[in-house]
């Protein structure tokens, strides 16, 4: 709690106060909660939707095609219209998606309600993270995400664990019903903490035009895109474990179901610890250098997977080290990263955060089904994705570092 405190400021604007910054992380929860609650029953929906395993996939796919088209949507939107509107809307229409899912009679509207849960759900997201940014800047806001990102770590562990609970004591609608419940109750969340963040002499007009305008804007400054690259590619890497974890584990190496859960909790708890530590650090610390610390940390676990994936067929031993440095560099290298772009582009806020969400979101679109080309014959494309991801990333903070405008941070 020494942490949040710390987020109290006393000025005449609103304050970054501990129910905001709740708030916040009870709108991280949106994505792994509506995916990993629902990823255990595909079979399940599969055989009472009466449609094939390729057609369930593909409404996760929608589902994230959906939250990087909101994020990309709502950011400028939010700079426009202000925050707190936009936001509450989003989230009403996430709960009215989340019933429409759990009474999906087809596949088809089954498809369709998970891309607009999905695009809400983005537009929420992205619009939350634009209230830290207008709340706080600097080492304070590199601390608070830190901190939004340790504590929303909880979520990825207990999504699957709740959805396999749910399957046992009832059916896969359920879990639809849960996030719906969810959406409701962060409606309600929002309405009483969070306040209006954005003055009306600091929106933008709105148009096409002027958010073409900030895209290009955003996009020129060298070292917000140095930054974007650092946090989208090391989302890549991420969803490139994600996708393939249970195939390596399990399939390759004979973990058992339950074995495979407690391993991804420990990975997700090594990533939240980190990103802990990262939120202790700010302020003390150069970023570039924690940032640098997970980057080269990732960087060898990649390649210790690929020479393992190429030569020894992926020991179990090997795998399981590597998974954890990975997920835990990640907890110092995404939140950081996305907090030094969001501090690059001041001025848009809302458009830096929805450029940044839509370029990790639509990473981990692209990479995950990529990863699994291998199937559980090779773990050589995980592997491979994993490398490049973190080399990428290093690149990133070279272009970043390259800026001479401003000090290092």
């Amino acid at each position: 709690m020494s942490t949040l405190s710390t987020l109290m400021v006393p000025t005449s604007r609103p304050r970054l106060g501990v129910g905001v910054v709740a708030s916040v992380v009870f709108l991280t929860a949106i994505a792994p909660l509506a995916t990993d609650m629902y990823v255990p029953a595909f079979p399940q929906v599969a055989r009472e939707l009466s449609t094939s395993a390729t057609q369930v996939q593909l409404t996760l796919t929608t589902f994230f095609v959906g939250m990087a088209l909101g994020q990309l949507v709502g950011g400028p939107v939010s700079d426009q219209r202000g925050r707190r509107l936009p936001l509450l809307a989003a989230l009403l229409v996430v709960a009215a998606a989340s019933i429409v899912c759990a009474l999906a009679p087809t596949i088809a509207v089954m498809t369709v309600a998970r891309l607009v849960q999905g695009f809400a759900g983005g537009w929420a997201m992205v619009i939350g993270r634009a209230i830290i940014v207008d709340l706080a800047s600097g080492a304070r806001l590199v601390r608070v995400l830190n901190v939004i990102a340790a504590v929303g770590g909880i979520a990825p562990i207990a999504g699957p664990l709740i959805g396999g609970l749910i399957l046992q004591l009832s059916g896969w609608r359920v879990s639809f019903w849960l996030v719906a419940a969810l959406g409701l109750a962060m409606t309600l969340a929002v309405a009483v903490t969070v306040p209006e963040s954005l003055p009306r002499d600091s929106r933008h007009p709105g148009g096409l035009r002027t958010f073409l305008t900030a895209g290009r804007g955003v996009l020129a400054n060298r070292e917000y895109v140095g930054y974007l690259l650092v946090a989208g590619a090391a989302m890549g890497a991420l969803f490139a474990y994600v996708a393939t974890s249970a195939f390596v584990l399990q399939t390759m190496n004979g973990l058992s179901p339950i074995a495979y859960s407690v391993d991804f909790a420990v990975n997700a708890a090594g990533m939240t610890m980190a990103a802990l530590v990262a939120a202790r650090l700010a302020g003390r610390v150069s970023t570039r250098k924690v940032i640098l610390a997970g980057q080269l940390a990732a960087l060898s676990a990649g390649a210790a997977l690929l020479i393992g994936a190429l030569w020894f067929d992926t020991p179990l031993s090997l795998a399981i080290g590597c998974f954890f440095v990975l997920m835990t560099a990640q907890g110092l290298i995404i939140p950081n990263g996305g907090a030094l772009a969001s501090t690059a582009v001041p001025d848009h806020p809302g458009t830096g955060s929805a450029v940044q969400g839509f370029v990790q979101w639509v990473a981990a679109g692209t990479i995950a089904p990529i990863a699994g080309l291998g199937g559980a014959a090779t773990a050589v494309p995980m592997a491979l994705l994993i490398t490049i991801g973190a080399t990428a990333s290093l690149l990133g903070l070279l272009i970043a570092s390259r800026n001479k405008r401003l000090p290092a941070r």
